[in-house]
Parts: C-alpha cells; sequence; structure tokens
C-alpha cells in the first residue's frame, strides 16, 4: 500500500528534492587560488593563539603555489621566535560570501598538524556569531580524527536520532558556553599524520535551507561524482554525510546568514593550549602558557615542519548563480537571516532559490525561480514540473 505524504512534508522534502544537482560558481585553484581572498595582518585576536597573521605580499613563503600547482598556507618554521613574540602564521577570508544552496567541496592532501598547532577550514557570518559558523576541517595538537561543529547563539541545537556516521559530542550549539555543537569524524585517516600519509582526502559541505551536512572521503574512497564535476556536482548518491545538523532543531534561516570561508592556522590559544589537553600529548609543565613555552617560542624546525596545508582545490556550487554575494567587508546587499528576522542589505530584489535566499546587489531579479522561506514555511508558486513531482510522491 502506498503512504500518502501531506503537503507539509512535500515541501519540507522540496529543496532537498530539487537541489540535487549544483552548478559551478567558484572554483579556487592552481596559479590564481589566492586572487579572492583577503589576508588578516593583525595578532590573533578570536582564539587568542600565539601568533601574528600576516599578509602574503610580505611573507610570501607562507602562502603560495607549488610546483604541483597546489596552494600551501603554513607556520613559519624557520625563524627563531624569542620570548615574549609570537610566530607568523597565515589567515586568508573569501572575498565572496555563500548563501545557502551553497556546496563547497575542498580537496587537500595535507593538513597542519602537530603540538601547539591549531588550523581550520570554516565558514562564518558577516555578524559573528549570530550569523553562525561552520566546522568543517578542525584539529589540534596530534589529534587523529577531524572535527566538526556549528557555533551559534543560543536556541540551535543538533538534532538526536540523525542519519550521521560522525561521533555526537556536545550539542548545543550555543557558541558563548562552549565548544558548539560537535561531531568527531570516524572514517579513517581524516586528520593528522595518517590523513597526509593517505594521500589526503575531501570534505563537502551542504549549507542548505533544511539544514547544514558535511561528508568526508579518504583518498580511496572518494566518489567518482565529485573526481569528475567539472560545471556541475550531483549530491544524490553521496550517503549519509559524518555530520548532520537538520533544521528541525536548528533554523537555518534564523541562525545563518551569508558564509564568508576561512583558513588559517592557530597555535596554542583557548583550544590547542589549555593545559589539560597539551600536556599528555606534548609534554610541558602543565602552566598555563606551557604551550607557548614548549613549542612556540625558540627554532620553529622540527616543531612547526608539518604545519601546513596542502590544497588541491575549493570549488563552491550552488542551486544558482545568485549564492554568492560580495559584502565588500561589511554586511552588504545580502540578507542577514539576523534573529530579527530583518535584512541588513539594501537595493536590489530579493530572489531565492530552492536552497535558501540571496538579495542581489541590483536588477529585478526577473526570471528567477522565487520562494520565501521564512520560520521554516515555503511560500511561492511551484513550476509545473515540480507540482508533477509532488503529485507522483502523493500517489
Amino acid at each position: 500500500m502506498k503512504a500518502a505524504l501531506s503537503l507539509a512534508t512535500l515541501l519540507y522534502l522540496a529543496p532537498a528534492a530539487l537541489a540535487a544537482n549544483f552548478t559551478l560558481v567558484k572554483q579556487y585553484a592552481g596559479q590564481d587560488f589566492f586572487n579572492d581572498w583577503d589576508f588578516t595582518d593583525n595578532f590573533d585576536n578570536t582564539t587568542n593563539g600565539d601568533i601574528n597573521y600576516v599578509p602574503q605580499s610580505t611573507q610570501p613563503q607562507l602562502a603560495y603555489i607549488d610546483s604541483n600547482q597546489r596552494a600551501i598556507i603554513k607556520v613559519d618554521n624557520t625563524s627563531v621566535v624569542a620570548y615574549p613574540n609570537k610566530r607568523n602564521s597565515i589567515r586568508i577570508n573569501s572575498k565572496d560570501f555563500y548563501e545557502a544552496g551553497t556546496v563547497w567541496v575542498f580537496d587537500a592532501v595535507h593538513l597542519p598538524y602537530g603540538c601547539a598547532v591549531w588550523p581550520s577550514f570554516w565558514t562564518k557570518g558577516a555578524d559573528w556569531p549570530r550569523q553562525g559558523e561552520i566546522d568543517i576541517v578542525e584539529g589540534i595538537n596530534t589529534q587523529t580524527s577531524n572535527q566538526m561543529a556549528l557555533h551559534t547563539f543560543n536556541g540551535c541545537n543538533a538534532a538526536s536520532g540523525t542519519n550521521q556516521k560522525g561521533k555526537v559530542g556536545t550539542t548545543n550549539c550555543n557558541d558563548t558556553t562552549g565548544a558548539g555543537c560537535t561531531v568527531t569524524e570516524t572514517t579513517d585517516n581524516s586528520y593528522g599524520a595518517s590523513f597526509a600519509s593517505a594521500g589526503g582526502g575531501v570534505w563537502a559541505a551542504q549549507f542548505d535551507a533544511t539544514g547544514i551536512y558535511i561528508w568526508f572521503w579518504n583518498r580511496a574512497s572518494v566518489p567518482t561524482s565529485i573526481t569528475t564535476a567539472t560545471d556541475s556536482i550531483d549530491i544524490s548518491q553521496w550517503g549519509a554525510p559524518s555530520a548532520a545538523y537538520p533544521s528541525s532543531s536548528c533554523d537555518i534561516g534564523k541562525f545563518f546568514g551569508a558564509q564568508q570561508m576561512v583558513i588559517d592556522i592557530t597555535l596554542c590559544g583557548d583550544w590547542a593550549g589549555v593545559p589539560s589537553l597539551y600536556q599528555p600529548v606534548c609534554g610541558g609543565d602543565g602552566a598555563a602558557d606551557g604551550c607557548y613555552r614548549n613549542s612556540v617560542i625558540n627554532a620553529g624546525s622540527p616543531n612547526f615542519d608539518n604545519a601546513y596545508f596542502e590544497i588541491n582545490y575549493i570549488k563552491a556550487f550552488g542551486v544558482n548563480s545568485s549564492v554568492i554575494t560580495n559584502f565588500a567587508g561589511a554586511v552588504g546587499s545580502s540578507t542577514s537571516n539576523s534573529p530579527s528576522g530583518g535584512s541588513s542589505g539594501s537595493g536590489g530584489a530579493q530572489t531565492t532559490s530552492a536552497g535558501g535566499s540571496t538579495q542581489t546587489g541590483s536588477g529585478d531579479g526577473s526570471g528567477a525561480f522565487k520562494l520565501n522561506l521564512s520560520g521554516g514555511a515555503i511560500w511561492g508558486v511551484l513550476g509545473a514540473g515540480v507540482l508533477a513531482l509532488l503529485s507522483g510522491l502523493m500517489l
């Protein structure tokens, strides 16, 4: 007997059904990799790491394209750092922000690791933490498994009983009270020396109105839908993700705005430098500044010889080309998805794909597939093909 699905259920499932295929909207690779990033020129004032972020123009040996056309992003491992100075490192922020309806694919052959080392590939809203943070790749010290997480303001939680492969850690995503809602990868070779020795791997993260989902494959198991993806990508056969954050327990439209990609490597700080986490695996005297004194100062080698990213590419796919927004350093022409539900943008028509909302900077958005995703409801006019799909599912 065929079970009838309610219209509400079908509408809830519609974004996922419509968005199995995504079109390439941006690629970061080869000699052009660094073109569309801004380099931070400041000390680490977000996680209290013992580093200074420096621009590529002054420290080109820390951010460059190697002979294999891979992007290298690293900690300075050649300088002798005297107490109480900090060591140089890199943080880059994408010039573009990406609306809901985006899938990012991150392919790397090496991740930074070692005592005191804390690397991340993550995304954040322009108004942090009110517009959310997605940690796709993150680890510390000699950790052997990648950790994924969401960070938001209060009210977003990880759902229980979700179909995911990773191991659930903390479930409260509130950034002001802890580590966010975390999931630890259970697939082999997701971090550290084993990741490098296995030839690296690939992550994909879907940022959608229906939820946020992160997949990982080590090099031997990367699906052909990724290795052959050029102008588009099909996510329908990827199976259960490593981490799943469905909107049923975290209203994506409320807690997440357009996301900016970030790649950085800090040292010690609020996670890697915590004495109870650092000393058991890296030594030192257990003092509050033990990580800094034991690892950061003095010679940089061999301590930081493995503290580098080696990246094949990053690709961003979208349900349409309007998932990209350029904030020009501020909350500009995109819907903020702020807690009040208001828009911080100005000018331009709001056009929404099946994946989420975007507000373009100019133009009237005519010809766009328009929906308004607000408070979990979907309003608008669905095309004849979509109605046929929904009708078929109801039979």
